[in-house]
């Protein structure tokens, strides 16, 4: 997608690896939100950390300017700022939008790269720049490099040989005093080392490193310290003069920490000739390193004492990357070392998602979320096991915890980075599980310190034993699953466990009625299709499971109890239209029995539940259309679960859903809730209540609001089952919102920023490649919803490819990794030959499958060719 001008003034493409924190990229080229202190900054401005570019021939300096467009926001001020330098004092001087820059910029964002042209009329070369973060699917730890990455392209348009000087300036973000910044070489690196000397054993300290490996560079260690505007002043005047920069040392501390409200810059510059024409590229890394990191968000364990709450927050862990990388010196020398490697695997990635068949809005859904993992939502832990928080609030997370009824509708890291997906999985059955087999829904750091005991949620508990089902096909990993599958049981037969105080199916009848938490934060009580459906579609998971574990009794129990609650579910909880909630609002009776447990609203069902003025419940479905309906069935779909809502119903309540729920102009819509769409967008939201149908006086929280992943949850759902057009309105829908003038492209929101649950679009890529997997009988399969010619990415435990159909040919390639393959599930009438690497292979049809007769073993760079009768 290109952005120009004022549609540029929302963007920040955030540039950091998984569990590093980031920084953005402006979409004028200027760096913003600067998130590499353990916790989100949002809104923040880069304190003078910039690129600046000149040209100069001997007889001096052509054109010198600051390698970044126009500002377009903020002209009054920024919030997030000191007082004399915020709002109402104009945009921060740290922008560099007071300097000489660029007329004309050309942000293209293709998630992992952002390609940025410039242009000036007073400027004598063609400049662009190509700045990343590796994001290799499968490959976790390359994808987790604290460090932005960016290649730099010019090109000489004047007539005579010129000299350009290409320079990173960078703040100390980590210390304003104490600063101890050091030029070094080593090998073909040359860098900054920006450290400082405070204690390296705190979660204050912090290091950066600027290096480049151009031949010819020169640096300043220090900008003149002053007062006022003294910094930017000087360096600017000693940038524009022709030639080198001068260093400057200091060997004391600052004493003035308070002048500019900044800390010490360093600038580093890289120097390269070009004859008329020539063209060039030069490559800059900037990395950090913030190692140990502590537990300072809202911790949700309900009646925690101070002493605790302090217990907690002052045990600390390293951050994954500084297990990985000493400090930012060493990260910054890795990526160098390697900048090549990881830039081309990083395109094998971006060239087969882009590649893919999917329609305009659908691919943007999918690439422009996957993000959220470089963002501040997610951590990796000492151990470089995942943790991901809901999103994030301006400097701090938002709702710890992976939490399970949020995560569970995310697809993304399952298939890109599937082992940090296993880890998150390992984690929850380790750390969070309660005494009586609830899970507790969000995670507790530091690890060890017990499950929350707030009470389970219903969808979270079963959606995490569907994503161990995902993850088990996605990896065949056997031994993972024995780890765990004691505490997974435990988990599904909570649901009528005598301990679980909630009753959700005590009679073992396959539709969940008792005490309901869910992700809408409230309770549902009675039957409802939503929880009952993930519940039944957790029973054939579970069935499935136990088989592989050798534990047929439980199957047989399990697959007893699904079989009964799809009969009711589809008997009992249809409209003729859609399926709801089938509750008496009017029985006060339902909730007197319930007066326990730890929850967010109070334990005592009544107080929380019970409208005394109308006597009514409150907090309910009833009778409304809900977007989540069908989710068990839409998980069933993605993971080869088979039916559990009756087809022909799906249908109608996807029908219901897109005729009820979609709002073509949201300025006729009534939304007291959050707005998360607004004006004459469009959007589906949570839960209507068509006009016929009874709307309680305070129905389930967040009815009327848009939020993203339920939104792209129904929309996949509907492509998959027929109503591809209405699917594809309510994809557009949301991407709509995401221009670049009104919100950020790359950071879709619910609770907060970089919110996790938008990765459920990452099921349209899924849907349309009609992909299927079982990797411990080693089958991938495709059956797309366009089956005549096609191409899609695809990316499993081992590795990552793509699979194509044209000219009479599937071609299935893997680009990176590996692949082991014994059944190759796609069309198999007039199957002519099957070949490997150049080799015949012999095959059987069976089961409407391509069989081996032996494994294939496919390394990167090989394919598996199926040619078909002409």
């Amino acid at each position: 997608m290109e952005y120009t001008g004022k549609y540029t003034s929302q963007i920040s493409f955030p540039l950091g690896g998984i569990g590093t924190g980031c920084i953005g990229l402006g979409g004028n080229g200027g760096l913003v939100d600067i998130e590499i202190k353990n916790r989100p900054n949002k809104n923040s401005t880069a304190e003078f950390t910039h690129f600046a570019i000149k040209a100069e021939d001997e007889d001096g300096v052509i054109d010198a300017r600051i390698l970044q467009g126009d500002l377009e926001k903020d002209f009054i001020g920024c919030t997030e700022r000191p007082r004399y330098t915020g709002y109402g004092f104009g945009p921060d001087r740290g922008t560099m939008a007071g300097f000489p820059h660029f007329e004309n910029v050309r942000f293209v964002g293709e998630f992992p790269f952002a390609n940025l042209y410039f242009a000036h009329r007073r400027f004598p070369g063609e400049v662009s720049m190509t700045a990343f973060n590796p994001f290799i699917p499968t490959n976790e730890d390359d994808s987790s490099i604290p460090a932005a990455f960016f290649n730099f392209r010019i090109k000489n348009t004047h007539s005579k040989k010129l000299t350009y000087t290409l320079a990173l300036s960078c703040n100390n973000y980590y210390c304003r005093t104490q600063t101890v910044h050091t030029y070094e070489e080593q090998d073909s690196a040359k860098l900054i080392f920006l450290s400082n000397t405070g204690s390296k054993d705190t979660t204050e300290y912090g290091d950066l490193t600027i290096a480049t490996d151009c031949e010819a560079v020169s640096y300043q260690e220090y900008w003149f310290r002053g007062r006022w505007f003294d910094n930017s002043s000087v360096f600017w005047q000693e940038f524009t003069r022709p030639g080198k920069l001068k260093n400057r040392i200091y060997e004391a501390d600052r004493d003035n920490p308070d002048s500019n409200e900044t800390s010490d810059v360093a600038t580093l510059a890289a120097h390269l000739e070009l004859e008329p024409g020539e063209t060039a590229d030069l490559r800059f890394v900037l990395s950090w390193s913030n190692p140990w990191i502590s537990n300072h968000w809202e911790i949700t364990h309900i009646g925690l004492g101070e002493e605790e709450i302090q217990r907690r927050r002052q045990q600390k862990w390293k951050n994954y990357y500084a297990v990985l990388f000493e400090n930012s010196r060493s990260s910054a020398l890795y990526a160098l070392q390697n900048f090549s490697r990881l830039f081309r695997e990083t395109m094998l990635y971006h060239d087969a998602i882009y590649s893919s068949d999917l329609p305009e809005c659908a691919r943007d859904a999918v690439t422009a979320n996957v993000p959220v993992l470089k963002s501040p939502t997610c951590l990796r832990l000492e151990d470089g096991s995942f943790y991901g928080f809901e999103g994030v609030h301006a400097h701090m997370g938002s709702c710890e915890g992976t939490c399970t009824h949020v995560w569970a509708y995310t697809y993304a890291m399952a298939f890109l980075f599937p082992r940090l997906e296993r880890s998150a999985r390992t984690n929850e059955y380790t750390y969070s599980m309660q005494p009586d087999g609830g899970m507790g829904f969000r995670l507790q750091l530091p690890l060890g310190v017990g499950p929350t005991n707030h009470r389970p949620a219903a969808d979270g508990q079963f959606g995490t034993i569907l994503r161990v089902y995902r993850e088990f096909l996605i990896s065949g990993d056997r031994e993972w699953l024995a780890a765990i599958w004691p505490q997974v049981k435990r988990s599904l037969e909570f649901a009528w466990s005598d301990e679980n105080t909630d009753r959700w199916d005590p009679q073992q009848s396959g539709i969940l009625t008792g005490r309901q938490h869910h992700t809408l934060d409230m309770e549902l009580f009675g039957a409802n299709s939503w929880l009952s459906g993930m519940y039944l579609a957790a029973l054939q998971a579970g069935a499935h499971l136990a088989e592989i574990m050798g534990d047929s009794e439980a199957a047989q129990k399990y697959l007893e109890i699904f079989r009964r609650g799809k009969e009711a579910l589809n008997r009992d909880l249809f409209n003729g239209e859609y399926f709801f909630q089938n509750i008496d609002l009017k029985d006060k009776a339902l909730l007197e029995q319930y007066n326990n447990g730890f929850s967010m609203h109070g334990a005592d069902a009544v107080a929380s539940y019970w409208n005394e003025e109308n006597q009514e419940m409150k907090y309910q479905i009833g009778e409304g259309c809900s977007i989540d309906q069908l989710l068990g069935q839409w998980h069933a779909d993605l993971l080869q679960l088979g039916e559990i809502f009756d087809e022909d119903k799906v249908q109608s309540a996807l029908s219901s859903i897109y005729r009820y729920n979609y709002i073509p102009d949201m300025r006729e819509h009534v939304n007291p809730c959050r707005i998360y769409s607004m004006n004459g967008e469009q959007g589906t939201m949570i839960c209507s209540y068509p006009p016929e149908r009874r709307k309680p006086l305070i129905p389930v929280p967040y009815s009327e609001e848009t939020m993203h992943g339920f939104e792209y949850q129904a929309a996949s759902h509907m492509i998959r089952h027929g109503l591809e057009t209405e699917g594809l309105t309510c994809v557009q829908a949301v991407r709509s919102r995401y221009d670049g003038l009104k919100r950020n492209p790359w950071n879709e929101m619910e609770c907060g920023s970089n919110y996790a649950r938008s990765m459920a679009s990452y099921a349209l890529l899924l849907i349309y490649s009609g992909f299927v997997c079982d990797m411990y009988h080693k089958k991938i399969g495709f059956h797309p919803l366009h089956p005549e010619t096609y191409k899609f990415f695809w990316s499993l435990d081992s590795g990552f490819g793509t699979v194509e159909k044209k000219d009479g040919q599937i071609t299935l390639r893997v680009l990176y990794g590996s692949l082991e393959i014994n059944v190759f599930e796609v069309e198999t009438e007039h199957v002519r030959s099957v070949a490997c690497a150049g080799t015949e292979v012999p095959f059987e049809i069976k089961n409407d499958s391509i069989c081996m007769r032996e494994t294939l073993h496919l390394e990167s760079g090989d394919a598996l060719v199926v040619n078909y009768e002409k």
